[in-house]
């Protein structure tokens, strides 16, 4: 599926964030597609896309010390990782089940973090360099969504 900004945007807007993801998800071989938002010490789960299962539009909130989203603070807006568990570069978060991640920052509308788009799995994936683009162009447009 060949989605570009602009159609991700009129998605956006006739059928809601939740919709996005659904695409978003679709092209990526992790399993999980999410946004969150930053709240102190806790990383609130806004709205996730589950294939596996439909039902579920939300995850659950974590501690920051425990959640991938968190480091995109110290990665300068982006961090990608295939196998947590065997990258020794990688500190896996005893609390977190993510094992292979792929996350952007979003900023609110004066460039300060307020949370992430990001696609996890418990499994290792390979890398989505390519498709980061579109993601990271989304984020604001989801950062505005979530505030109405």
């Amino acid at each position: 599926m060949q989605v570009e900004l602009d159609e991700l945007k009129e998605i956006l807007g006739r059928s809601g964030i939740h919709e996005v993801l659904r695409v978003l998800d679709s092209r990526t071989p992790h399993r999980f597609t999410g946004v969150n938002r930053f709240d102190g010490a806790m990383l609130r789960d806004g709205q996730l896309c589950d294939p596996f299962r439909p039902d579920v539009l939300r995850g659950n909130d974590v501690p920051v010390h425990d959640a991938c989203c968190a480091r995109l603070r110290e990665a300068n807006g982006t961090l990608e990782f295939t196998d947590a568990l065997a990258d020794p570069c990688i500190e896996h978060r005893p609390g977190s089940a993510v094992v292979s991640y792929c996350g952007m920052l979003i900023r609110n509308d004066d460039g300060i973090p307020f949370g992430s788009l990001c696609h996890h799995d418990v499994k290792p994936c390979q890398k989505r360099v390519g498709d980061v683009p579109l993601p990271e162009a989304i984020a604001p447009a989801l950062f505005r969504a979530t505030r109405k």
